[in-house]
């Protein structure tokens, strides 16, 4: 087994952990009992420092290495929340609160680093100091950026930083990582379209927005696939559409939200200048009004050179395998804000065939966290490797 001995023998506990975790979740900032959770289990592995409050809930316990001061300093980061989804699994340890469940294994990332936590105040076989961040509100909150904002970097010196998130469709145990843009970023549009509303049995008398609004939808597509170079990525998707209350009224209003997802910041730039143009336009040509607020939202999360294949040498050291120079994915994470601040890198560990994160079905699965955490420590082992 590839995984540490030590870590191995601490697999059921930080699996206990886990699911008490899975069966409280918390939504964004209000994570008050898993960050209470954390910081006593770091105070209680004899962490040098523990901290509460960074970025609001997030946590950071600081762990010296034998000679206790100087040396590197390592970040590795953990995200804590869940989301608002009503579970569908049959474990024992489900959701106990309505509504809520971890639909994206932030249960498992956070325990994964606690068991990480716990070993390395065991053995203390580095040089340097490891921070080990727990982070809330990485599900739209923006929690990375609170935390950078709120100092982290500076105020304990990290000048590497490692995140983590596990991959369903993945063999467990596997890893897959790539240099350079490795998720994208993610944007928000809203597009509120304004007719002439009334009698349905009457629409050459209206300006329909129902009409506007789906012919604004189709000639949104137009933007991907007629725009942008067909070899960058770019994702356009309108994922609301309301209008209208009855069956027999021509709505004065109608409006669309959508995301947007790119890797490059002139591509970026590009669709935000084009979905107001295209909104405006479709809508002026039926006779109606377009308004569209867009916001930046996450930016793309960039995997540094050097660190990147640092982590795929650990990672192949102790998982059963490394998938190098996976494409970028589409969906976004807010440890692009630290990365944006310290060299590091991002890394997806196999969920196995597990639902689809964010899936009312989706589960963990703790066989992958012997992995994980062994990741984890051989990152700061191998990192800051003890003077013979």
């Amino acid at each position: 087994m590839p995984v540490i001995n030590r870590v191995a023998d601490l697999v059921d506990e930080v699996t206990e952990w886990r699911r008490d975790m899975h069966a409280h979740p918390e939504l964004l900032y209000d994570v008050h009992r898993t960050a209470a959770l954390v910081a006593d289990k770091l105070r209680a592995f004899g962490c040098d420092e523990v901290v509460t409050g960074i970025g609001r809930t997030g946590v950071v316990g600081v762990i010296k290495g034998r000679r206790g001061t100087g040396g590197k300093v390592i970040g590795l980061r953990a995200d804590m929340d869940a989301l608002p989804i009503e579970e569908e699994t049959n474990a024992p340890y489900r959701s106990q609160t309505p509504g809520l469940m971890h639909a994206c294994g932030h249960d498992g990332h956070t325990a994964m680093l606690l068991g990480a936590a716990k070993y390395l105040a065991e053995t203390r076989n580095f040089d340097g100091t490891a921070v080990m961040i727990f982070q809330p509100a990485e599900e739209g909150g923006g929690g990375g950026d609170a935390m950078v904002k709120d100092g982290l970097m500076t105020r304990f010196g990290i000048q590497e930083v490692y995140g983590l998130h596990n991959w369903p469709g993945h063999p467990v145990g596997a890893f897959a990582i790539r240099s350079g843009p490795v998720m994208a970023a993610a944007d928000r549009f809203t597009i509120k379209v304004e007719g002439r509303g009334g009698h349905a049995a009457h629409p050459n008398k209206c300006v329909d927005t129902l009409l506007v609004a789906s012919q604004i939808v189709v000639a949104l597509q137009s933007i991907a696939s007629r725009n942008v170079d067909p070899l960058e990525s770019v994702v356009v998707s309108v994922c609301s559409f309301k209008a209208g209350d009855t069956y027999n009224v021509i709505p004065q209003h109608a409006t669309l939200l959508g995301t947007v997802r790119t890797l490059k910041p002139e591509v970026q730039d590009l669709v935000e200048v084009r979905i107001s143009e295209v909104a405006k336009s479709v809508a002026a040509a039926f006779g109606a009004h377009a308004t569209v607020e867009y916001a930046r939202g996450y930016p793309v999360t960039f995997n540094h050179p050097e660190q990147t294949e640092f982590m795929a040498k650990i990672a192949e050291m102790v998982g059963t395998g490394v998938k190098r120079d996976v494409p970028p994915q589409m969906g976004a994470e807010d440890f692009s804000y630290m990365l944006q601040e310290k060299p590091g890198a991002y890394i997806f560990l196999g969920n196995g065939n597990s639902a689809q994160c964010h899936h009312p079905a989706y589960d963990f699965d703790d066989g992958a966290i012997p992995y994980g955490v062994s990741l984890w420590a051989k990152i700061i082992e191998e990192g800051m490797p003890a003077a013979a």
